[in-house]
Parts: C-alpha cells; structure tokens; sequence
C-alpha cells in the first residue's frame, strides 16, 4: 500500500509538472483585487492576449487566477504552477533580490502610478512624527509589505537608517476592507491605516478621517504602486508569448487612457464590484492616478531598500530589475 501511495504520489507529481511547464502559447496569470489592476481587467475583458497573439502567429490560451497577498503569489511563482505574478514594488524587489543568479525573477510592466495614503482618525496625529505606542497601524502585511516598506523609507528619513523599523512594532496585518471599516467605525485599536484606492476614498468621505501621508510624499512625486514579474525562464523560452503579453498591456493602457469613464464600466463589471460607478470614475480620472506600463520612481525603492539593508544586491538602474521589452519606453 505504501509504494502504491509512492507511485500515485510521484504521478500525480509528474502531472503537476507537466502541466506548469507552459509551452509556447500558454501564459498563466495571477491578479490580486483593486482598481490598481484596471489593465489587466481590461487585458481580460477584450481578450487582448489572444488578439496580439494572432499577430505573433500563436493561438494563446490564458489562464487568469486570482491571489491575496505577494507571499502566495510569490511561493507560486517559484514553484511553476504560475508564470507571471502581480503585486508591489517591494515584494517584487524582494523576490528579484532573492533569486538573482537562480531564478532571476524580474518585472515586465508597470500597471500604473497611484498613490497610497496614511490615513488617522485620531485628531492629535497631523503627521508621522506624531505616531506614538498609543496607536496602531493596520498594514496588508506588517513589516514587509509596499505600506510598510514605503513607512520604513520615511522613518529613516526621519529618525535615521538605524530606526528605520521604528513603527514597526504598533502595526498590524489586516486586509485593507477590514482596515477601513475599523477606521471609518473608530472605537478599536486601529487608528491609523496606509490605506489603498478605492478604501482611501472611501475613508475620506467620513469627517473623522484625515490623511496624514501620501506615498508621493515619501518618493518624490507619482510613482508606481503595483508591477507584473516572471521568471528568466518563462521570458526566454516563451518569446512570442511574452511578446504579445506585452503588447496586451501597452493597448490596455491606452484604452483606458483614451477612454477612462467607460474603463471605470469595466473595471465594474470585470471585478463585479459593488462600488458605485460614479466613484469608480472619480479615481480612474483622478489626476495623481495613471494608468501606465512604464515604471515610474521604482529605482527609489530600490536604492533605500538596499541602504537599509532590506536588499543585499545592488541595482544600478531600474533596467536591472525590469526585462528589456520595457527598455523601450521610459522608466525610472
């Protein structure tokens, strides 16, 4: 019974293997939700990969999943059973600092700049230094996730490199939805959140609440918030794949930029949300928002990152980082 149990469990294995390995014309996709994926819902709703692989002569099969969080989109990466993953600067930067001379895992897009806020409701917070034992921060992902990230490269900025973790231990992982509804509701522990669209809006239509910190505060200007990475080897061995992938993106943005209120109607009917469609339309055409493919002030995270010590390797550039298709717009 036991080699039984060996041979089913070495099949089952070989299955799983076969079936992660794509070949040419296959792509598996992973998003997570929020409006900082509106170019891959529009990549899905018109079914631009397969549009832009008739012109590589290649009849793509897409696979699109969905994942919570870079650390289960990160694990699934690595093992096969995904080829391309979507999350933050930070976590992406992380896995490409991880993998360097392995797997050497690098970004193929951005998915666009748009700033996360440092919402509180408690009166006396009008800024970080403000922040004391007394208040706790909700995160996605406590320490390690882009809002913490992001707070580390201001509290270095601030206290020094060396207290850089400073307010690391008064935050606590909990999923944005969450997050907002305790800050809007007030009462509990959670008085301040690095809140994302669409929450921060959301949040800010109540009177308690007041933003504190912007992430182009921390950067310097509009950055991008969420990119989509691969591996060495899904790039090189599936070019004309990629190629069409890629091109799905850069037409997702310009159709979205042509036309943002009826991106705002897909987005909608994409994600089945329940968000009004007139607050949908207020953040895809909200000014500090862009829906790009071209990475902006990524290097930034990079550099402090690795000042800190978070990162061992070095970039020189963003083009380190990011596969050569994307050398063929600007970045930073």
């Amino acid at each position: 019974m036991t080699i039984t149990k060996t041979k089913s469990a070495m099949a089952l294995a070989l299955l799983f293997a076969t079936s992660a390995a794509q070949a040419e014309g296959q792509i598996s996709i992973a998003q997570q939700f929020g409006i900082g994926y509106l170019i891959l819902d529009v990549v899905r709703d018109q079914q631009l990969i397969e549009k832009q692989g008739k012109k590589q002569g290649l009849d793509i099969k897409v696979d699109w999943r969905t994942l919570s969080g870079a650390t289960a989109m990160n694990e699934a990466l690595l093992s096969g059973a995904l080829d391309v993953a979507s999350a933050g600067v930070p976590p992406l930067l992380t896995l490409w600092d991880r993998t360097k001379g392995r797997q050497n895992v690098k970004a193929i897009a951005s998915l666009g700049s748009m700033p996360n806020y440092l919402l509180s409701n408690n009166p006396a917070v009008k800024s970080v230094k403000d922040l004391s034992d007394k208040d706790r921060i909700a995160v996605p992902a406590a320490g390690v996730g882009f809002q913490s990230r992001t707070l580390q490269i201001e509290t270095a900025k601030l206290f020094g490199n060396a207290d850089y973790k400073r307010f690391d231990k008064i935050s606590v992982s909990l999923p944005h939805p969450d997050a907002s509804a305790a800050l809007i509701a007030g009462g509990s522990e959670i008085s301040t959140h690095f809140s994302s669209p669409p929450f921060q809006y959301q949040a800010l239509e109540h009177k308690n609440v007041h933003k504190i910190l912007s992430s182009y505060d921390v950067l310097g200007g509009q950055a991008t918030f969420n990119v989509l990475y691969t591996t060495q080897k899904f790039h090189d061995e599936n070019p004309k794949t990629y190629r069409a992938f890629y091109d799905a993106l850069a037409e997702a943005a310009q159709i979205i930029n042509a036309d943002k209120n009826k991106a705002a109607e897909t987005y909608i009917r994409a994600e089945k949300s329940r968000l009004p469609l007139p607050l949908v339309q207020k953040i895809v055409n909200d000014p500090e928002i862009s829906f790009t493919v071209s990475p902006e002030r990524t290097f930034i995270y990079a550099q402090k990152l690795n000042e800190l010590g978070v990162l061992k390797n070095k970039a020189d550039s963003w083009k380190d980082y990011f596969f050569n298709e994307a050398w063929q717009n600007p970045g930073s």
